[in-house]
């Protein structure tokens, strides 16, 4: 098949430029995509760390200026791989230069900037995704397929946790990570996912209530200097559906020899569903149908090639790891270059960000707080988002 080629340009290139990466490297091997990626130009403050990173990622030169990369004429997408609180100006200068734009999750560090960013792909317009890649991993895509069919009834419960050891130490010294206008906080961070595949699953929430705590307030950076950590280290919420659902939302980073323990369930009226990151090949489901003698869960493998998302993988029992989400959602949005809807986009990333700030000013306020409340908000409406 002849393929023909699409210019990258990624802006970023620590832990998440590394996956995207490989993402574009590997997914013409697993898929016959009638576009062939080619990593044009990768862009990041430190000159030498940025040209081995261009080396190592077979990018085809390097840059200090990010805004080369979106000025670049061989550069079609935008892939941006920053700290969340870069992302906004990335994006409205890409949107502006009319191409296509990846983003990371979360959107933005913060509500406001989020709303910039979904009103520049609005006005300009232009394709946009968002990376919420966990969606694209067999087992949860499964999940999603056997809630939509049914299989387990009206949604009851949900309930999602992400735990890791990130921070655990106090000794960790403090960088952009601890400070909430450039890292965004531990919510939007690991939140960001849980609350896309919750939406995504269950439906959009209605309201929230939450706690957060911050066990390490201060930490010294590498100059031995002190800083403030304003930042959640941990932090739960309830939530409310607006379909009369509940949910159980618990994320920290500070959890010793949890090094990313993420697991999600949902309870139906008819079953149950649960998925543990630490098995990530392995769904179990628990059928309400089944005889009284097989009461339990059953683990389902989803390696199958009738199940979601491995198309062109391994056969089954090779196991289908973290990086195929990212090949998946490469592929996924090549297969619909130039033409296609991009999903999840940034619309999805903004109600995930709604999500987030209700949280984050649950927790300050001691209070219920409405989805809607946010979406009304000030920033909504200055930065053009529909009220």
């Amino acid at each position: 098949m002849s393929r023909r080629d699409v210019g990258i340009g990624l802006v970023g290139y620590g832990t998440m430029g590394k996956a995207h990466s490989y993402a574009y490297a590997a997914a013409p091997l697993i898929r016959p995509l009638p576009w062939r990626p080619r990593l044009r130009v990768v862009a990041g403050r430190n000159h030498d760390a940025v040209e081995r990173a261009a080396r190592d990622f077979g990018a085809e030169r390097f840059t200090t200026d990010w805004r080369e990369v979106v000025e670049a004429p061989d550069v079609e997408i935008v892939d941006i791989c920053t700290p969340p609180g870069a992302h906004a100006e990335v994006i409205e200068a890409a949107a502006e230069a009319g191409k296509a734009i990846l983003c990371e999750k979360p959107l933005a560090a913060d509500w406001d900037d989020a709303c910039r960013a979904a009103a520049a792909v609005r006005r300009a317009p232009v394709k946009n995704a968002i990376g919420f890649n966990y969606r694209r991993l067999p087992a949860l895509s499964l999940m999603k397929e056997l809630i939509d069919s049914g299989r387990i009834g009206a949604i009851r419960l949900w309930r999602g946790s992400w735990l890791s050891d990130e921070f655990a130490d106090p000794e960790i010294p403090f960088d952009w990570r601890f400070a909430r206008r450039e890292g965004a906080s531990t919510i939007a961070d690991l939140g960001a996912h849980l609350l896309d595949l919750a939406g995504w699953m269950v439906g959009e929430l209605d309201a929230v209530s939450a706690q957060s705590q911050t066990f390490t307030p201060a930490r010294a950076d590498a100059a031995g200097e002190r800083h403030d950590v304003d930042i959640d280290e941990a932090s739960s919420a309830l939530l409310r559906f607006t379909s009369g659902a509940l949910g159980v939302f618990e994320v920290g980073k500070t959890c010793v020899r949890r090094p990313c323990d993420f697991t999600l369930e949902v309870n139906g009226e008819r079953g149950t569903l649960r998925f543990d990151y630490a098995r990530i090949n392995e769904l179990w489901f628990g059928d309400g149908d089944d005889a009284p003698e097989l009461y339990g869960m059953r683990r389902i493998r989803a390696e199958h090639p009738l199940h979601p998302e491995t198309r062109g993988w391994w056969a089954i029992g090779q196991g289908i790891g973290y990086g195929a989400s990212f090949v998946n959602q490469i592929a996924d949005l090549l297969e619909r270059w130039p033409d296609g809807r991009w999903a999840p986009d940034f619309a999805v990333g903004l109600e995930v960000q709604a999500a987030c700030e209700a949280i984050e000013r649950a927790a300050a306020e001691r209070r219920w707080v409405t989805l809607e409340e946010i979406r009304r908000g000030p920033a909504v409406g200055t930065a053009g988002s529909p009220r």
